[in-house]
């Protein structure tokens, strides 16, 4: 509170946990829904869990439920990490409003920074007066000279996507035939670019990571570290020599620094790229001693 949270402007909400399957929990979501409630949520992406990703589908039944009992709910989806990876979109599925970042998938790996809304017109309205001013909206607004390359991000990032998908694939079989439990599996649907290995100890974490950090086109010979970052309640530790800071659309890694020392890796802007980064990481395992083969 007092931080201009959503608190500040009366604005409350109620959390729903998933089932223990991760699966949306319709059931206690339909009970939290009230005649006061304007608003349901969800994130597509894991997060720093170990579990499958939303799916569309669920996605499609979880809209139809909300709007059955409220049907004038508006049904928001976090679509992070999860565009083209599906044919179909949350907002194909049922919902009114989602909302993205450009250095993720949709951005291609050209977009330099900035994020994207989709969907019914009347609420992309109102969320253009809250970005810039109340009268002006969308009919004006700072771009920094980059709609080029966000418009050319966008016309590539299905391409971009299919190779970061193959290359999340390629990294579960591998060290799924290393003998670590990886999510999803490797032949699982996918809905988001991220591929969770459970590695099961800090070092082996931080070796993965820097092993990721070793096959950058930037930074290369930097060795990334965990630290407390701001915003988490764990140490985190990030590989990320890209291009643009902080795009995980391509090639890079990250984990918290708690048990059961799962580490993420998502992105490369080829196959060929994600591909690099699965061996040189591998390589890097081998040569710190956490994988013998």
């Amino acid at each position: 509170q007092d931080q201009g949270s959503l608190k500040d402007f009366g604005i409350t909400y109620k959390q729903v946990e998933l089932t223990p399957d991760g699966k949306l929990d319709l059931p206690a979501i339909l009970a939290a829904i009230s005649n006061r409630t304007r608003m349901v949520s969800v994130q597509r992406a894991t997060g720093y869990s170990f579990r499958q990703p939303i799916s569309v589908d669920q996605i499609q039944t979880w809209a139809t439920a909300c709007k059955e009992k409220k049907p004038d709910i508006i049904c928001m989806t976090d679509n992070c990490y999860g565009e083209f990876t599906q044919i179909d979109e949350p907002t194909d599925m049922g919902v009114d409003i989602m909302a993205g970042s450009l250095i993720k998938n949709p951005g291609g790996g050209l977009a330099l920074s900035g994020g994207y809304i989709a969907g019914r017109e009347d609420l992309i309205e109102k969320v253009s007066y809250r970005v810039t001013s109340p009268g002006i909206g969308g009919e004006c607004g700072l771009t920094f000279g980059q709609t080029r390359a966000m418009f050319q991000g966008m016309f590539l990032a299905p391409s971009v996507v299919n190779g970061a998908l193959k290359g999340a694939a390629l990294c579960a079989q591998v060290f799924q035939t290393l003998g670590y439990e990886v999510c999803p599996q490797p032949d699982a649907q996918r809905n988001d670019v991220i591929q969770a290995i459970k590695l099961g100890s800090p070092e082996a974490v931080i070796a993965f990571c820097q092993g990721v950090q070793k096959a950058s086109p930037v930074d290369a010979h930097v060795q990334p570290v965990a630290w407390d970052m701001p915003g988490y309640g764990d140490q985190v530790i990030m590989a990320a020599g890209t291009f643009v800071q902080g795009a995980s659309i391509e090639l890079s890694a990250d984990a918290p620094m708690r048990e059961p020392y799962v580490a993420y890796f998502q992105g490369g802007l080829t196959y060929e790229h994600a591909k690099f980064g699965v061996i040189k990481t591998l390589s890097h395992l081998v040569d710190t001693g956490h994988v013998c083969l």
